[in-house]
């Protein structure tokens, strides 16, 4: 059935004897592109390696799985051919075409979905994860499409006329960040062109059970030109992608192409349940099948020059080494000497002055900067009022981004990637789950599985914590879920050591991602207001120090705590010394992961006890991991050990609730005096 929706675009119903309107190839007839020689052999080599994947997984030569583009591969050819050198490209599982279009590197690709070392990526990103002359792709559907909007952004600041590609297929229509990207490339006219592969399923599911609504309107929703051709013809289908990247280009604004095609083998390996005859059907429409029909001379010379070099270019696979251990080295890992240091302030504004003054500087003194988030252009200036003015000051670099926080992070990585320096603020720590598919599957694992080719040097920012009546949406301390990401930092900022400066490290040794927690009644407190008396304020010098408040004597107990937990603690402190003559050391890294436990180590060893504090719900978190770290590290020393955190339940508005709830000083003195008394 052939319905015409307007705006140039015609809904398909598959059927085995359906073909594409006589309305768009009268159309398209004008523009129509010769298909040459050797286009046609580009794509038999796709076909042909991909069927060479297919047998050398039956012989157990790969692993995991493979998914190919057999009856799509005039897809790829078409985008490439249009492509110019600078133009990126950002594929998903099925990538392997769109890669071989773009590159014709058949040893590398390969050698890489067979693990070797000679792979594109070492062999460490395998069939789904390839990094190689500007293109890349990733497993993870609808997560590329903002990191494609990052890039594209990146070559609109840099003004070189160059484009990115993203490739998604139709099982992608499902996904939200999708939409938060279509809505943002539109609005700020990035030059992304969206090729949407549609052949009818996602996975195993047929999109008559997914899809609702015509897939060509979605994104004319946005404002973005809408183009459709289809496999079946590679002649109007090069026309169409040519027109839409020719578009991109010049206007510098989006575009997206949906390309009707069929997957003619299984979504991975043999895993195919599809109606057999429907399946044959679209083999005898095939483009190649129907070469090979109708000039069988042509097609037999070019299929014996394809099957030679894909053949020359396994045996090389075979023979190369396979991917070697990554050697992980643990910084920590053996014990150094600390060197303490005091701590000295320069300037004594309040720590959201600091913040705001750091980010001032390296806008200012490094145009690679970007900042992007909600509500973070003056005069509003963010809802903490961190960025207040930088917008003013700097209109191109500081940019307001719609309510999309996986998005945005996305875009973040996708400019990071490029060699900029992004920092993205989450107006709050809570919402930070929205963009945890964007870290953990993205920007945590790309330098590694794309072999060190890329680096992310991307920081994203947000408040976290309670105590200002905010309800339990907008008051967790939710950091424990992003600790521990390969390849990433996290940093806390506090007041005792100046933000200005950790920042400014942070922008000059960045290589990756960085989450910074800066909470909430933090922003309001002065950095180096006069410490307890009897006590001295030291760090630790490293690039990110832990800080410790030493009392001038020997102490009782440690008390190890990060962010907005050192005020309530201090407090604790003082009301422990003056009304129970208790005496603690206290410790407080600005980073928690990777975390340096050597200064924890060495005060238990004085001490023999530890309250470690924290905001958030305790289980499975910081404080956990710390205590199992000091069990392994100082088992003779650890006398005594206690957790001081949230109980697991939601955060009350209600402000009297909140507090009983939350960590503040009774607790930590309560908790101090049951460790001192226990032993």
């Amino acid at each position: 059935m052939i319905a015409d929706i307007g705006d140039g675009c015609v809904s398909i119903t598959y059927k085995p004897d359906n073909m594409i309107s006589g309305r768009i190839r009268q159309l398209d007839e004008a523009s129509r592109r010769e298909v040459t020689t050797e286009m046609q052999s580009r794509a038999m080599l796709i076909r042909a390696v991909e069927q060479r994947l297919l047998d050398l997984f039956s012989q157990g030569k790969l692993f995991g799985t493979v998914h190919t583009c057999i009856g799509q591969e005039w897809v790829g050819v078409a985008v490439a051919e249009a492509l110019r050198e600078g133009d990126l490209i950002f594929s998903n599982h099925r990538c392997h075409g769109h890669f071989l279009a773009r590159t014709d590197d058949v040893v590398g690709l390969l050698a890489e979905i067979m693990g070797k070392e000679t792979g594109v990526c070492g062999g460490r990103g395998g069939s789904q994860h390839i990094c190689s002359q500007g293109v890349f792709s990733n497993g993870i559907q609808g997560s590329i499409a903002p990191v494609s909007a990052g890039l594209a952004m990146a070559q609109q600041i840099a003004d070189n006329g160059n484009v990115t590609v993203l490739f998604i297929g139709d099982g992608t229509l499902g996904e939200g960040t999708l939409y938060e990207t279509l809505n943002i490339v539109s609005k700020w006219s990035l030059p992304l062109f969206i090729v949407l592969e549609y052949n009818g399923y996602a996975q195993s599911t047929s999109q008559e059970q997914t899809l609702a609504g015509e897939i060509c309107l979605r994104a004319a929703s946005f404002g973005i030109r809408t183009d459709r051709a289809d496999t079946w013809h590679p002649d109007v289908l090069l026309a169409a992608a040519a027109e839409g990247i020719d578009y991109v280009r010049n206007e510098g604004k989006p575009a997206f192409l949906r390309v009707d095609t069929y997957r003619l083998m299984a979504h991975s390996k043999g895993d195919d349940d599809r109606d057999e005859e429907e399946v044959q059907s679209f083999w005898q429409r095939d483009p190649i099948t129907r070469f090979a029909e109708q000039q069988p001379d042509e097609y037999e010379r070019l299929q014996h020059e394809i099957t030679t070099r894909v053949d020359e270019a396994v045996g090389e696979a075979e023979s190369a080494v396979m991917e070697q251990p990554v050697a992980v080295v643990d910084e920590f890992a053996r014990r150094r000497s600390i060197r303490w240091t005091s701590t000295e302030f320069s300037e004594k504004d309040r720590v959201v002055g600091r913040i705001h003054a750091a980010m001032a500087n390296a806008l200012e003194n490094d145009e690679r900067t970007v900042v992007i988030g909600e509500d973070i252009e003056g005069p509003y200036g963010g809802a903490f009022k961190v960025t207040k003015d930088l917008s003013q000051r700097y209109p191109e670099r500081v940019r307001n981004t719609p309510i999309s926080e996986a998005a945005i992070v996305g875009i973040g990585t996708g400019l990071a990637m490029s060699g900029r320096r992004p920092i993205v603020e989450i107006m709050f720590g809570d919402f930070m789950t929205l963009c945890c598919d964007q870290l953990l599957n993205s920007a945590a694992k790309f330098r590694y599985m794309y072999n060190d080719q890329v680096q992310v040097p991307l920081i994203v920012r947000t408040p976290m914590g309670g105590k200002r009546g905010y309800g339990p949406t907008h008051s967790q301390s939710i950091e424990k879920h992003f600790l521990g990401m390969p390849d990433t930092w996290m940093l806390a900022v506090h007041h005792r050591y100046d933000p200005f400066a950790l920042y400014a490290s942070l922008f000059s040794l960045i290589d990756r991602p960085t989450v910074v927690i800066e909470n909430k009644l933090l922003y309001g407190v002065r950095v180096g207001e006069d410490v307890l008396a009897g006590f001295f304020l030291e760090h630790t010098d490293d690039a990110f120090p832990t800080t410790r408040l030493r009392p001038d004597g020997e102490a009782d107990a440690t008390v190890l705590c990060y962010g907005g937990m050192l005020p309530d603690v201090e407090r604790a402190v003082e009301t422990l010394f003056d009304e129970h003559d208790i005496i603690c050391e206290v410790i407080c890294p600005t980073r928690l992961y990777p975390l340096d436990p050597w200064p924890i180590v060495g005060s238990i060893e004085r001490t023999g006890r530890l309250l470690v504090v924290e905001e958030g719900v305790s289980f499975a978190a910081f404080g956990a991991e710390v205590a199992a770290r000091m069990a392994e590290l100082c088992p003779g020393s650890l006398k005594a050990l206690k957790r001081v955190s949230s109980p697991e339940h939601a955060i009350p508005s209600c402000g009297p609730l909140e507090k009983q709830l939350l960590p503040g000083v009774s607790h930590i003195v309560d908790g101090v005096r049951e460790l001192v008394e226990d032993v």
